[in-house]
C-alpha cells in the first residue's frame, strides 16, 4: 500500500495553503500601519481568512479518510502520512515567509485602492485583475533580504511572545492529527478522541487571541498614532513568523505524545 497517495498530496496542498495564509496574517498589520489604515487592512484580509477556513474544512474529511483506509495495525503507516502533513505545514510557513515582502507591498496598495472605491471589494477585484494593474504588481515582487534581518531591534524583541507562539503553533498544527491518531490507539474511544480535535484547536485559537493578537495590534495602533516605531512592529512580526516556523517543527516532536495524551484522556470520560 503506497504511503504517498494522490489524496495525501491533495491534503498537503490544502495544509500548505492554510499555513501560508496564516503566516501572512502577520504582514497585514505591517501593511495597515504602513499606510495608516489598519481597520481596512484587517477587513480586506478577512477574504483570505475565509479562503483559509474553507480550505481547512475541505481537507478535514480527506484527512479523516486516511484513518479509515489505514491497514489493520497500521500505526507506523498512518504516522508517516500524518508526519508528511505536518511537514506540509512547515513548507507552507516557509512559503508565507518568502512571500512576506511581496505581500506587504501589494497588500498596502490594495488597501489604498479599497478606500478609493469606497470599500467595494467587487470594484477592487475588477480593478486588480486588469492587465495594467497586474503588470504593475509584478514590480513589487521580491524575496526577503539580509537587510530585513539587520533592521531587527533585538532589545525590543518580544521574547516571551516568541516562546508562547511556538507552543500555540505546535498545538494548533497537531490538534486534528493527534486526535485522529489517538482514535487508532484507542479504538474503543475512537469517536471521543476524534471529537477532541475541535476542543484542542479551539483552545489553541483562544490562546492566540489572548496572548498574541492584542499585543501585535496595539503595536500597530501605536505606529499609526505616531507613538511607536515601524521597525519595532516589524521586529515583533518577524519574531512571530519565526516562532511559527519553529512551532511547526516542534509539532513533529509533540505529535505522538499528544496522541497518547488524548488517548489516555478519553479513558477518563
Amino acid at each position: 500500500m503506497e504511503i504517498i497517495t494522490i489524496q495525501l498530496i491533495f491534503i498537503a496542498i490544502f495544509i500548505l495553503m492554510i499555513h501560508s495564509i496564516e503566516t501572512l496574517a502577520y504582514a497585514v498589520r505591517l501593511s495597515g500601519a504602513r499606510v495608516g489604515l489598519l481597520a481596512s487592512a484587517l477587513s480586506l484580509f478577512n477574504i483570505l481568512v475565509m479562503v483559509s477556513r474553507m480550505a481547512n474544512m475541505a481537507q478535514q474529511p480527506f484527512t479523516g479518510n486516511l484513518l479509515d483506509e489505514a491497514p489493520q495495525d497500521g500505526g507506523a503507516f498512518l504516522e508517516t502520512q500524518f508526519r508528511f502533513i505536518i511537514g506540509a505545514s512547515t513548507v507552507g510557513t516557509l512559503v508565507g515567509i518568502l512571500l512576506l515582502p511581496t505581500f506587504i507591498a501589494v497588500f498596502s496598495r490594495a488597501i489604498i485602492h479599497l478606500t478609493e472605491v469606497n470599500g467595494s471589494v467587487g470594484s477592487l477585484f475588477k480593478k486588480g485583475f486588469t492587465e495594467g494593474y497586474f503588470r504593475r504588481s509584478l514590480n513589487y515582487i521580491r524575496l526577503p533580504k539580509r537587510k530585513d534581518w539587520q533592521e531587527i531591534e533585538w532589545k525590543d524583541a518580544p521574547y516571551r511572545l516568541f516562546f508562547i507562539n511556538i507552543f500555540i503553533t505546535a498545538i494548533y498544527t497537531i490538534g486534528v492529527l493527534s486526535a485522529l491518531y489517538a482514535a487508532l490507539l484507542m479504538p474503543s474511544h475512537s469517536a471521543t478522541a476524534t471529537m477532541a480535535s475541535g476542543l484542542i484547536n479551539g483552545v489553541a485559537t483562544i490562546l492566540l487571541i489572548i496572548f498574541i493578537d492584542p499585543k501585535i495590534s496595539v503595536m500597530a495602533d501605536s505606529v499609526i498614532r505616531g507613538k511607536g516605531r515601524y521597525n519595532q512592529l516589524k521586529t515583533a512580526s518577524i519574531f512571530m513568523i519565526t516562532s511559527r516556523l519553529i512551532g511547526t517543527l516542534v509539532a513533529q516532536l509533540l505529535f505522538i505524545p499528544g496522541a497518547k495524551y488524548i488517548a489516555w484522556f478519553t479513558t477518563l470520560l
